[in-house]
């Protein structure tokens, strides 16, 4: 049995552009992706980074796919999507073409609008989302209107195609019923960033000279410069630990705070701190490859996909609380650490402990690779393929 399978996503993700292939690729799923827009396939100054950015990865390749006409003012490149764009037109009429429509996000008009249609024509729906508990705090009336509102959304769905253990909690806390969940994990492209790791460990050390480091461990932050992703917490957490036993701290991205964030350094006189800049995927690889701890400090993220990328580089993992990858990817005392965001004290603590330990250090930075590796799109694919009713491959 084939599956002709139509995907609904807001516009090309660099992503899921990898993961979307893996699933082209399934003999029996006939894919079709529709793109509500096409702003993200053109170079564009990104607010946060402060700079133009231009995607190092294919992001339509390999799969057929069509962007549908814009209704609304289109979006243009560094523009946000929200709950009325991109609202399209030109897919209601060809559903019937389909078995089944899986939907990226239901934060969006038009896809509750398709999921409705595509129920009427008899379609399987299938949902995926990256909502967690810790994605917001609300009061009992949004409780309340949240809870009526998937109730709505369940008589939609087929399935839920879950990211991760938070996500999974989260559909089960509006009632959604056990056998609609299905996993469907946030992965990267492990197979990709383990061969970028593998040429960069050939030239570790001339890259570790460039960079004008000694052989002291390196933490590395990867991300926008801005308050949500506390960059001060970093450098904050670091000059709690005494002289001798701070690690060199790389700081790769850029943003509205870097000149904020440069005076904070100077003024705790911390020596053994880079601003790299943007960096593209392929420049990250050598860094996640030469740091021996990766930290994400945010105060929120859905799920936090430079984690994974990092892992696939065998480093240590130190991430806040509100961090929607860190109960499946990391383990405490395994691969890193939890701390409450935000707790700057904590934060130095677990770097102290890790510091001072370079074998302890090095285990961590290998169990994370070992983890990472079976986080993957394998996983994926077998999970959607059950939401579809196809057999296991």
């Amino acid at each position: 049995m084939t599956v002709r399978l139509a995907y609904l996503v807001t516009h090309p993700i660099h992503y899921q552009a990898p993961m979307i292939r893996r699933v082209a690729a399934e003999p029996d799923i006939d894919l079709t992706v529709f793109f509500g827009s096409d702003f993200s396939t053109r170079s564009h100054v990104d607010a946060g980074f402060g700079r133009a950015v231009t995607w190092d990865v294919a992001l339509t390749d390999g799969f057929r796919h069509e962007f549908l006409a814009e209704v609304s003012k289109p979006l243009q490149p560094g523009e946000d999507t929200d709950f009325w764009r991109p609202r399209n037109r030109g897919l209601a009429g060809r559903l019937k073409q389909f078995d089944a429509l899986w939907v990226h996000g239901y934060h969006r008009a038009f896809h509750l609008q398709t999921m409705l249609q595509a129920r009427m024509a008899g379609l399987r729906v299938l949902l995926r989302d990256e909502a967690t508990s810790i994605s917001a705090q609300r009061s009992a009336l949004k409780q309340a209107v949240k809870r009526a509102f998937f109730w709505g959304v369940d008589r939609l769905v087929d399935g839920y195609l879950c990211i991760g253990s938070l996500n999974r909690d989260y559909y089960r806390s509006w009632g959604i019923a056990e056998t609609k969940l299905f996993d469907m994990p946030y992965a990267v492209d492990n197979d990709a960033f383990f061969a970028r790791a593998q040429v960069a460990r050939s030239r570790r050390e001339a890259f570790r000279a460039e960079l004008g480091l000694d052989h002291r461990p390196v933490l590395l932050f990867s991300g926008k410069l801005i308050a949500r992703k506390r960059p001060f917490d970093v450098v904050d957490a670091v000059a709690t630990l005494p002289a001798d036993q701070r690690p060199w701290v790389l700081f790769a991205g850029d943003g509205e705070l870097r000149d904020a964030l440069s005076e904070r350094i100077a003024a705790l006189q911390l020596e053994r701190v880079r601003l790299l800049g943007f960096q593209s995927q392929l420049q990250l690889a050598a860094l996640y490859d030469l740091a021996d701890i990766f930290v994400l400090p945010s105060e929120r993220e859905a799920w936090g996909m430079v984690v994974n990328e990092a892992m696939t580089g065998g480093t240590a993992i130190l991430v806040s609380d509100r961090i929607g990858a860190a109960p499946d990817l990391v383990k405490p005392g395994i691969n890193g650490a939890h701390y409450p965001v935000g707790d700057t004290a904590a934060l130095g603590a677990a770097l102290g402990d890790l510091v001072r330990d370079p074998a302890r250090l090095a285990a961590m930075g290998q169990a994370s690779a070992d983890l990472i590796a079976g986080w993957n799109y394998d996983r994926d694919i077998r999970g959607l393929r059950a939401a579809l009713g196809l057999s296991a491959r």
